[in-house]
């Protein structure tokens, strides 16, 4: 079937999928989905767009991860890097910043999110597990300079587009 996207001829067969049958496909491709959520700049205060990832607890036994403020591609390319580091049997510990998974020994942190309070947004992820319990981490990751959105002298300018929703030690 040719779609009306020339950069992707499936583009008309891949919009008429539900949204879990989209998460069910990617699932079955690649072993988890990569839910991507816009920007909402109408919210007060405007809301940065996010993905998050569906299945990684079956996958690679480790919560769910949410990341703000990249683009899908980038959000993809670094989810898709903790999923190999996992996979490999890498042991990545929650709540306490991590050395050695991003560029330049750059930290990071895999913040809990309490979906009680922030579970709105992620829907599919409650469609997904049925409204059942499931746990998600948020990837909190540097400025340019290497400091954390938590930390004093992050650049103000990004404190929109990566709010930390997650437990921070």
């Amino acid at each position: 079937m040719t779609g009306s996207d020339p950069r992707d001829p499936n583009a008309t067969y891949y919009q008429s999928m539900s949204a879990l049958e989209k998460i069910e496909w990617m699932i079955e491709m690649d072993g988890y989905a990569l839910e991507v959520v816009a920007p909402d700049i109408k919210s007060d205060p405007p809301r940065a767009g996010y993905s998050y990832t569906i299945n990684f607890p079956e996958h690679v036994g480790f919560p769910e991860v949410a990341v703000f403020g990249l683009t899908p591609v980038a959000a993809r390319g670094l989810l898709g890097l903790v999923r190999d580091t996992l996979a490999a049997g890498t042991e990545v510990p929650i709540a306490v910043e991590v050395v050695g998974l991003l560029d330049n020994e750059l930290r990071c942190c895999f913040a809990p999110v309490d979906v009680g309070e922030w579970g709105g947004l992620f829907v599919t992820a409650q469609a997904w597990y049925r409204a059942e319990h499931f746990e998600i981490v948020q990837l909190v990751y540097p400025d340019r300079n290497g400091f954390l959105p938590y930390e004093v002298g992050f650049d103000q300018h990004l404190r929109f587009a990566q709010p930390v929703l997650g437990r921070v030690a």
